[in-house]
C-alpha cells in the first residue's frame, strides 16, 4: 500500500482529547475513559483521512530529559508538580508529556495504560526512547526515514522545525485547533505564517523560537525580542552560529547596537539553548512492533475485550473500519 509514514505526537493527543470529550463519557463500571475514547477516534479519523501506509504512536519517555534540564535548569520547571504522586510509573513506561513529577489530572494518568492497549491490539507501532521526549523521536524517525513523505500529527508548535522538502517531503498536520481545522505545514507555509526564509524554513523556525524564548517550557528567550524581531534576525544569516558570531562582531551591520546589545545580555543562554529547543535526530529509538498499519486488528479477541471492559464500542468500531477502509486502497 502506497501513503505516508505518519508521526502521531500522541501526549499532545490525548491531552487534547482528554479536554475535549466530558469526564462523563466512562466505563461500566464508572470509570472516566474520555481520552481513550477521543484518542481512538481521532487515530480512526487520522487514518481514514491521511490514509498512512505506516503509522507510529510516539511517546514521551522522559518529559524532561536531564540534557536539557541540565543546560537550562528552568525547562519546564514551573510544570512539576509540588507534591509527587503516590505512586510512579515503572522505569521506561510512557508518561505522555506528564512524568512522575508533573501535574496532570488524576482521571488522564490511568487512561494512558489503556490506550497503549488498544494501540497494541489494533497492531500499530509504538515509540519511544530512554532519556528522551516525544518530539526527539520524531525528530529521530523523520531523519531516518529517506524514502516515504513523512506527517507529523501534533497540536505543538514546536515541531514545526521538522518540516523539509528534501530528500522526501516531511510535513506537520496541526491541530492546535481541533482536528477538524488541521492545518498542513511544509517549508513554504510555515515561511509565509512567520515571514522566514523558505531554504531553511525548519531550521529558522527553531532558531526564531530560541530567541523569542517560551514561557510554557521554561524557556526566557532574548529579553526585549519578540517573535517578529526574531523572524527577521533569522531570515539575515545563513545559520545560527552565524548569528551568533554577529553578536561579538560590531562591524556586521545586520545587527542594530539596540539588539546586540540585547542579545549579548543573553549570552549565557545562547550559548546553550540549540539542544534544548531544537529536537534530536540521534536518539535510540525503539519501536514495540513493525509500523505497518494493518487490514485489521492483530489481536481482534483482545480488542474486544477492551472494548467491552471500558465501554469503547463505537470508537472501537470506527478504528476497525478505518484500518479496512485504508487497506482497501
Amino acid at each position: 500500500m502506497s501513503g505516508p509514514l505518519v508521526l502521531l505526537d500522541a501526549a499532545s493527543l490525548y491531552f487534547r482529547a482528554f479536554y475535549g470529550v466530558p469526564e462523563s463519557i466512562t466505563a461500566p463500571d464508572g470509570t472516566p475513559v474520555n481520552a481513550v475514547r477521543g484518542f481512538t477516534d481521532m487515530v480512526a479519523r487520522l487514518v481514514t483521512e491521511r490514509r498512512p501506509a505506516r503509522l507510529v504512536a510516539c511517546l514521551d519517555l522522559d518529559w524532561r530529559p536531564e540534557f536539557r534540564v541540565k543546560a537550562i535548569p528552568s525547562y519546564k520547571a514551573h510544570r512539576v508538580a509540588e507534591e509527587q504522586p503516590a505512586e510512579r510509573p515503572e522505569p521506561g513506561q510512557p508518561h505522555g508529556g506528564a512524568g512522575p513529577a508533573e501535574s496532570v489530572p488524576d482521571t488522564l494518568s490511568p487512561q494512558v495504560p489503556i490506550i497503549l492497549e488498544v494501540l497494541a491490539a489494533a497492531g500499530l507501532a509504538t515509540a519511544g526512547a530512554q532519556g528522551y521526549e516525544a518530539d526527539d523521536v520524531i525528530g529521530t524517525l523523520c531523519a531516518r526515514e529517506r524514502r516515504d513523505p513523512v506527517e507529523v500529527v501534533s497540536g505543538d508548535r514546536d515541531l514545526l522545525q521538522v518540516v523539509r522538502d528534501e530528500p522526501n517531503a516531511v510535513r506537520v498536520v496541526y491541530v492546535g485547533r481541533g482536528l477538524a481545522r488541521a492545518e498542513v505545514f511544509g517549508p513554504a507555509e510555515l515561511a509565509e505564517r512567520y515571514r522566514l526564509p523558505a531554504e531553511r524554513a525548519g531550521d529558522a523556525y527553531a532558531e526564531m523560537a530560541m530567541l523569542r524564548g517560551d514561557p510554557s517550557d521554561g524557556l526566557p528567550g532574548v529579553a526585549g525580542v519578540g517573535e517578529k524581531t526574531a523572524a527577521t534576525l533569522v531570515s539575515r544569516f545563513a545559520s545560527w552560529d552565524e548569528l551568533l558570531v554577529a553578536v561579538g562582531d560590531r562591524s556586521d551591520t545586520r545587527l542594530t547596537a539596540g539588539v546586540r546589545t540585547k542579545m549579548a545580555a543573553a549570552g549565557d543562554y545562547l550559548a546553550v539553548v540549540a539542544p534544548v529547543v531544537r529536537v534530536a535526530k540521534d536518539a535510540d529509538v525503539q519501536l514495540d512492533r513493525d509500523d505497518s498499519v494493518p487490514p485489521s486488528p492483530v489481536d481482534a479477541e483482545r480488542l474486544d475485550e477492551l472494548s467491552q471492559r471500558w465501554g469503547l464500542g463505537g470508537s472501537v468500531d470506527r478504528l476497525r473500519t478505518a484500518l479496512r477502509a485504508s487497506a482497501a486502497v
